[in-house]
Parts: C-alpha cells; sequence; structure tokens
C-alpha cells in the first residue's frame, strides 16, 4: 500500500530540488543520476521490499482462490523490476542531470521527446533499465486484470471492472511517451498508485460493489 505513494513522493520532492530537471522532459529515473542520485536508488530498493512484500501478503489472502497464483506472482515481477532499475540507471540526457547534452541516446524511446536529436548510443544499463522498466510494468498490467478475477469472486464487481480499465490507461502513457515525457510519466504514477488500493481492497469483505 506505501510503495507507489512513498516512491512517487520522494520522487516530486527531488524533482522540485534538483537542478535541471523537468517534470516535461526527464522520467523521474533519471533522478537517480548526480550527486544526490542515491535517494533516487534508495527510494528504487525500497520500493522493490515492499512491492514484494505486497505479493507474499496477496499470495497469503488470495491461496486457493481466483488470481491467487498468478496475481501475487505478477505483483512480485513488478517488484524486482525496481532492484533492476536501481542496479542499472537510466542514461543521462535532456539537460539532466546538469551538464548533460539537450538530445538522448539513440533508441532510447520511452521518457523521450518526439524529436529530440540523437546524441550518444544507449548504454548497456540503461538498455536493462528500460527493459527492466518494460517488464515489471506489463507484469503489474497483467496481475490487474488476473485480480479482477479474485474481486469479481468476491462480489466486488466495480473493482473488477476497474482493475481490466486502468492497464489500458497505463500502456496508453507508455505508447504515448515517445511524443510527450507527462503522458509517460502519468502513466506510470497510474500505475503506481493503484495497487495500493488494490492491495488494501482483498483483505476487505465481500460486499458486491464495496
Amino acid at each position: 500500500m506505501v510503495a507507489g505513494p512513498l516512491f512517487l513522493a520522494v520522487g516530486f520532492a527531488q524533482g522540485l530540488a534538483r537542478d535541471g530537471f523537468s517534470s516535461t522532459r526527464n522520467a523521474i529515473s533519471r533522478l537517480a543520476l548526480g550527486e544526490a542520485g542515491w535517494i533516487r536508488t534508495a527510494d528504487f530498493l525500497l520500493a522493490g521490499v515492499l512491492l514484494t512484500g505486497a505479493a507474499v501478503g496477496l499470495r497469503k489472502v488470495l491461496r486457493g482462490g481466483p488470481g491467487g497464483t498468478w496475481g501475487p506472482v505478477l505483483v512480485g515481477v513488478f517488484g524486482v523490476s525496481f532492484w533492476v532499475a536501481a542496479g542499472f540507471p537510466a542514461d543521462a540526457g535532456a539537460g539532466f542531470p546538469a551538464g548533460a547534452g539537450a538530445g538522448f541516446p539513440a533508441g532510447a524511446g520511452a521518457g523521450f521527446p518526439a524529436g529530440a536529436a540523437e546524441e550518444t548510443v544507449m548504454s548497456g544499463d540503461g538498455t536493462v533499465h528500460m527493459a527492466g522498466g518494460t517488464v515489471g510494468h506489463l507484469a503489474l498490467c497483467a496481475a490487474f486484470v488476473v485480480l479482477a478475477r479474485a474481486f469479481a469472486a468476491r462480489g466486488l464487481r466495480g473493482w473488477a471492472v476497474a482493475c481490466r480499465i486502468v492497464p489500458a490507461f497505463v500502456l496508453a502513457g507508455f505508447m504515448a511517451s515517445a511524443a510527450s515525457v507527462l503522458a509517460f510519466t502519468l502513466g506510470a504514477e497510474l500505475g503506481l498508485l493503484w495497487p495500493a488500493l488494490v492491495t488494501a481492497r482483498p483483505a476487505g469483505g465481500t460486499t458486491a460493489n464495496r
């Protein structure tokens, strides 16, 4: 429940405090670069711990029921993707950190504005960072769809429908990332905030539409 809100709150505070950072040009994972980057790295690691803990909790609550196997596994994959992001930081670019060029690494894709000048080849760390994030968010979207079955089985039809709709908005943000960093950020934020609600709800009652 805490992982997403905490991760975003720390990122928002850092974004305001770091010179050269712009939420319209830079994804928040870039905050792991530079002198204060250790804060974002620690936040990645902590979020991974909290999300994998959430996967264990979901496993206990949903064991033997619909979504009880793959839902927790997919949430766990999302958690592990944060550890990958911590170990393999994104490449510099788009003016951040201070002194970085205005362009972006060739092939970077998500999180960079369309038409920006390519300046360097994407590094190995940057490639792993992007791949880990992609796999993690795809796993999260799949987890929502799987967990919709658990909500439906408990009579929580509204939650079941929402769990099938939210992934479409998350994926739309990623698909629009080449044109708008803000769209990418909003999609990622939704993907981080929805698990806080999803992990809280299974422990509740079974009243329909609650």
